[in-house]
């Protein structure tokens, strides 16, 4: 009997319906080919609800999104919306709820993808960085005192908790152990200034290393590993870090890998419900012009799969990928890429076909 999944589909604003249609056409390919099924569900959140209704995420749509075995996101963001409110009232607030704890972003550069850094190729940029998801300075602990007048004291607390770094951290040791690399953890932290929340840090990842004897494990302040990550992105094999510290790493990962049209990421909770997207937003002023690069999207199906068990068909999906920005594409620019959003998702689907039947 195939197996079924039950995938939420969160579209959202701007180009996320686009992106994600390329994605869902080239994981519905797979699933045919390779005999499990995939119904989807989808929910309008997002700017346009926003404005009309004023819900963010209403109780009903999160029922739903509790029940489904993998949410598939396109993007948050509309330009009539103040700042903060899709964000925090979507993205954290899933975050939250569903205490998806792990925020995991793959860094690699595929072949024909033009990098910033130079004489830097493919074999030199494949890591990752496993982000803590649902604590420190984003977990809204801080407030005003006297606002709006010259006394006015702003307090924003860097939560973390022994059970949200540790099991952050372990994660990321048994993520490693899983890699088919030299399965080396680094821990990024600033433990020479940030003396109390990263010497935690520092105590757990340093007593977990213990019952990890085949995972090689290093040190490095946050801004040598911003540094490390241009000069030499080799030395790197998986990342672990809290979450503002991950929210910089992985925006200049994807500048290292090529640019916001190939970066996907995923929003994990190992015993639960997780969300994968493309990590570069909503891009309003492309949006309907048919002119987006889905293949973040795509790669972010990808992970999905892999989540879900079909390691084949996510490690072809990301073959496929490989193939057409390898052979096919002008740039990972919207616009530039010498093909429609829609004929990537259709390269991507024909790749697939030449590889004949999943095994």
């Amino acid at each position: 009997m195939s197996k079924q999944y039950n995938v939420a589909v969160l579209p959202g604003d701007g180009t996320g319906p686009e992106v994600v249609r390329e994605g869902q056409k080239v994981l519905e390919f797979l699933s045919k080919r390779d005999g499990f099924s995939l119904s989807w569900n989808e929910h309008d959140l997002g700017g346009d609800r926003y404005l009309k209704s004023g819900d963010l995420v209403p109780d009903s749509v999160l029922k739903d999104l509790r029940a489904a075995d993998a949410i598939y996101l396109g993007a948050i963001g509309h330009p009539d919306v103040k700042p903060g409110i899709l964000e925090k009232g979507i993205l954290l607030n899933l975050r939250f709820e569903l205490d998806q704890y792990i925020n995991l972003r793959p860094v690699k550069l595929y072949p024909g993808v033009w990098t910033p850094l130079k004489d830097k190729e493919p074999e030199h940029i494949d890591f990752v960085v496993v982000r803590e998801n649902t604590e420190g300075l984003y977990s809204g602990v801080g407030g005003f005192l006297k606002k709006g007048t010259t006394d006015e004291v702003a307090l924003q607390t860097s939560v973390n908790t022994y059970k949200g770094v540790e099991r952050c951290i372990r994660y990321a040791y048994e993520y490693t152990q899983s890699r088919r690399t030299r399965k080396n953890l680094t821990l990024c932290a600033k433990t020479n200034v940030l003396t109390f929340a990263h010497d935690l840090w520092e105590r757990v990842f340093n007593d977990l290393g213990k019952q990890y004897a085949d995972v090689t494990t290093d040190y490095t302040h946050v801004d040598a590993c911003c540094m490390w990550m241009i000069k030499n992105p080799e030395w790197f094999d998986v990342i672990v870090t809290d979450n503002m510290f991950g929210d910089i790493i992985t925006d200049l990962g994807a500048m290292v890998q090529g640019g916001m049209g190939i970066a996907a990421g995923g929003n994990l909770n190992p015993e639960g419900v997780s969300m994968f997207e493309p990590i570069g937003g909503s891009a309003p002023k492309y949006t309907g012009k048919n002119v987006i690069n889905p293949l973040a999207a795509i790669c972010a199906g990808g992970m999905m799969l892999d989540h879900l068990g079909e390691r084949k068909a996510a490690d072809d999906l990301e073959a496929a990928v490989m193939k057409v920005t390898a052979t096919k594409l002008k740039s990972l620019a919207a616009g530039k890429m010498g093909y429609s959003t829609q004929e990537v998702g259709d390269l991507v689907v024909e790749e697939l076909q030449a590889m004949g039947a999943g095994v």
